[in-house]
């Protein structure tokens, strides 16, 4: 059955650079004391703190039970802290520390070394982005299944 064949399979190159590039990004997160699940969550609230669970969970899309032990640990690390919004005692709100906000400064070379690290790769980075783009509207489109 050709259509069962890996090789066939139209998903497992976009899995396979997703867990290469995650393996690049690890010896610069790990230099920060972060793994890249909270390097991500570090990227939504840089953009917006103070924003609810919910928020991080469709941003980076994934469910809340998976974001919140990911939140308690980086709680526990003194990078962000959990608030129950004061309109609505259900809703939690993760705010970046002191901590967290200062690590933004570190992390802002992390793409730019990554990028150097990737050397002599077929794409240039104009490439990469119109590649970026175009996944971007897959990953809306599939989204709103």
């Amino acid at each position: 059955m050709e259509q069962l064949k890996l090789e066939n399979q139209i998903c497992f190159p976009f899995y396979a650079i997703s867990r290469l590039i995650t393996r690049a990004y690890q010896p610069y997160l790990e230099k920060l004391g972060i793994t890249y699940p909270q390097y991500l969550v570090l990227l939504v609230l840089w953009e917006k703190d103070g924003v609810a669970v919910q928020t991080v969970s469709d941003k980076l899309i994934l469910n809340t039970n998976t974001v919140t032990p990911l939140l308690k640990r980086m709680e526990a690390m003194g990078l962000i802290k959990r608030e129950k919004a004061k309109d609505d005692e259900r809703k939690v709100l993760i705010y970046l520390t002191q901590e967290g906000k200062a690590l933004q400064a570190s992390a802002a070379s992390v793409p730019e070394k990554l990028m150097e690290n990737m050397g002599d790769m077929a794409f240039e980075l104009e490439e990469l982005v119109g590649v970026r783009d175009k996944i971007q509207k897959w990953i809306g489109c599939m989204g709103n299944k």
